[in-house]
């Protein structure tokens, strides 16, 4: 039996949770076109903007402006009253579909992408070649975007750069005092880098290896010292900490692909699959909640 309860229903594949300025849960509705924002107290939905395309990954300036990830394109769009108007494109360092993203209190943006065609390659080769140790998948680039929309390259050669947390550096080595918690998906671990000042990430390093406990890390939140891991092949959600110890699994009634914390809830978006050819069609995605006090 599942530990969570669902407050939404009826989605494609939700992605990117956030919690909002305004304390709302804000989230992407991938097949849809949609961001919506919803009251987790009311249940109240609203569509804050929808667009012909394919949004992800959620965000905001420090003035409060609305940044969304446009997948196909490989672009990131600002909300600028009711429309999303260009804000930076990373179509040059992104190999495949753009995806999730972090965005810092500064405004500076972290983009990960597929880095190939991954459903493609489920196809192939089958998930258990994922977990064989010698099967090594291109890699892909976290792109690193600044308030002003300027693109570098922020890491390389990432399995499948997924969700991202901010945490404090236990170490205070950090000059930004904190460290980047990056998913490598494909590669079933979580990778932290040392935050610069001014962005730039250093000192990689394995956070977490998690391929033991078949986690292939989705969506990321930091809590505390820890983050909620969604393991995309698993109905749960999973706190891990730094060096790869569980502490907390909480069942979810479907896979878990994106989780957030917003406030005292742990907010986990859940669908059967991630293949478009099984959600695209349906309406089976849902948000679920679980009460972290």
């Amino acid at each position: 039996m599942a530990d969570t309860r669902v407050v939404r229903d009826g989605l494609h594949f939700g992605e990117g949770p956030r919690r909002g300025p305004d304390g709302r849960l804000y989230y992407s509705d991938f097949y849809a076109g949609d961001v919506h924002a919803l009251d987790l107290t009311t249940g109240a939905d609203e569509v804050v903007v929808a667009f012909d395309g394919q949004p992800s990954g959620l965000g905001w300036l420090p003035d409060g402006r609305l940044l969304v990830v446009s997948m196909l394109d490989r672009t990131v769009r600002r909300l600028e009253g009711d429309s999303l108007v260009p804000h930076a494109d990373i179509s040059d360092i992104a190999t495949f579909h753009a995806n999730d993203m972090l965005v810092d209190d500064e405004g500076r943006a972290y983009v990960g992408n597929f880095g190939f065609d991954l459903h493609g390659l489920i196809d192939e080769v089958g998930i258990p070649r994922l977990l064989d140790p010698d099967f090594d998948p291109q890699g892909a680039a976290l792109a690193l975007v600044q308030p002003d929309g300027s693109v570098s390259v922020a890491a390389e050669d990432l399995k499948f750069p997924n969700g991202m947390a901010l945490l404090p550096d236990p170490t205070g080595a950090s000059e930004s005092g904190n460290i980047l918690v990056v998913a490598e998906t494909i590669a079933f671990k979580l990778t932290s880098f040392s935050v610069d000042r001014n962005g730039s990430l250093q000192n990689r390093r394995v956070w977490a290896d998690v391929k033991e406990f078949g986690i292939a890390p989705d969506g990321i939140a930091g809590d505390g010292d820890a983050v909620w891991v969604a393991p995309a092949l698993q109905a749960a959600v999973f706190r891990v900490t730094e060096g790869g110890k569980i502490t907390h699994r909480v069942e979810t009634t479907q896979t878990c692909f994106a989780v957030a914390v917003v406030d005292d809830h742990l907010v986990c978006l859940t669908a059967p699959d991630s293949n478009p050819s099984v959600v695209k069609p349906e309406r089976l995605g849902k948000v679920e909640v679980y009460e972290l006090s």
